[in-house]
């Protein structure tokens, strides 16, 4: 569409370059946002079409060639906004903090507030648009948070501590309820809408994982679902039913029945080595999975069919990615690359077609995401920190992986377009 609004300007441009009708043109036409090519068409075809001897511009005469040259300088000023999105920082809040260290970032849209994961500083809850922490949830401290699942339309969310609780918590009051012992080592946990069920990641066995599987209405646990990796990751339900899940160690996506407790299929992608975070889009029956980097494999987003797990597109990132958002209006998927600090923006133009859109620098460490689809804001979490070399360093993810992180160098940073 673009590029047929394109060529009507310049044949116009071209027909009225040998035209003697002249007109006066209004600088004040707006010329601005997404109407710029229709405004400047218009503005072309109302020269080619007037009768007069002078080009008037603000009072001031001008003959037809620099008029001429105006109208093409508006276009091609317009011109770069349609080569990409333009995302970039659009603020920095730094937060009161102790050396701790972070984990997830969710966003509810019904309450607008961001979640952070602080682990031993625990939940934090933050209000984006003034830029400032509210609260932070009692016992989660102590109980060291890595992030809450956010279950809008249940007014639920579930925070997950590394003692191995969790803690429902009411979103509209954020009013928290009591712990819930589930499994040592828990990480994280996820909501399958088809089946109203939470998955919890938690501390594996010597070969596989007993996924905890608990109703999210009645927060009674109901089972496992024993996958084969030590590593589960991150996952994607599509609403159908479909359930899927990373096992980063194993290089293999599982797909899970939550309702009925069982593996269901397992997938491989040739050039995905540690698949880490997921999402999909059930109407496309497309699943996007952004892969870390192993010694044979380079770090990737790749896009698989639904339908048959077959690898419809691969494209390199950066590394140490931790997160993906699909924002499905736009069709773009994001991936954050914590280790090559960058941002990957790509799009979906058809379920067969995608490409990169822009790479955004960001900070060394920035790995996770959260989404405000509404008004188009990406966040993520930073604190300053060193791979201190007298304590663990989990170099699977980095040879340099921060292990310790400094006082009040903690912040949120906000994206937009």
């Amino acid at each position: 569409m673009i590029h047929n609004e394109v060529q009507d300007i310049k044949a116009l441009l071209k027909k009225a370059a040998y035209s003697t009708d002249d007109k006066v043109i209004k600088q004040d036409a707006d010329l601005s946002g997404e109407h710029n090519t229709k405004a400047i068409k218009k503005e072309v075809t109302h020269m080619h079409g007037s009768k007069g001897n002078l080009i008037k511009t603000r009072g001031d005469t001008m003959n037809k060639k620099y008029a001429l040259l105006t109208v093409v300088l508006l276009l091609l000023a317009a011109t770069p906004a349609l080569a990409f999105d333009g995302w970039h920082t659009e603020n920095v809040t730094f937060l009161e903090s102790k050396a701790s260290g972070f984990d997830y970032i969710t966003y509810d849209p019904g309450t607008k507030h961001l979640f952070l994961g602080h682990r031993a500083a625990g939940l934090q809850v933050y209000d984006p648009v003034a830029r400032k922490l509210l609260t932070t949830i009692p016992g989660t401290p102590e109980r060291s948070s890595n992030g809450a699942t956010i279950i809008s339309d249940m007014d639920l969310g579930i925070i997950s501590n590394e003692d191995g609780t969790f803690i429902p918590l009411k979103l509209s009051t954020l009013a928290a309820g009591e712990p819930v012992k589930i499994a040592p080592g828990l990480d994280t946990c996820h909501y399958d809408p088809a089946s109203k069920r939470l998955v919890f990641n938690v501390e594996p066995g010597k070969d596989s994982t007993d996924l905890v599987v608990v109703d999210a209405t009645t927060l009674k646990t109901v089972g496992t679902i024993n996958v084969p990796t030590r590593k589960a990751e991150g996952a994607a339900a599509d609403g159908l039913g479909r359930f899927y899940l990373a096992g980063q160690d194993v290089g293999k996506i599982f797909i899970l029945d939550a309702q009925n407790l069982k593996v269901t299929d397992t997938w491989t992608s040739p050039t995905c080595g540690k698949p880490t975070a997921m999402e999909v889009d059930a109407a496309a029956k497309r699943l996007f999975v952004s892969c870390r980097s192993t010694p044979k494999t380079k770090p990737v987003l790749v896009v698989l069919n639904t339908e048959t797990g077959a690898t419809v597109w691969s494209v390199e990132i950066g590394d140490g990615t931790d997160s993906l958002i699909y924002d499905a209006p736009t069709k773009r998927i994001f991936s954050a690359n914590g280790v090559n600090a960058n941002l990957t923006v790509a799009e979906m133009t058809t379920p067969d077609s995608f490409k990169i859109v822009e790479t955004l620098s960001t900070v060394n460490g920035a790995k996770v995401l959260a989404m405000d689809h509404a008004n188009q804001k990406l966040y993520t979490l930073m604190a300053e920190g060193t791979a201190n070399a007298e304590k663990k360093i989990n170099t699977a993810v980095s040879p340099y992986y921060a292990n310790t992180f400094f006082p009040n160098t903690f912040r949120v940073i906000t994206f937009s377009k």
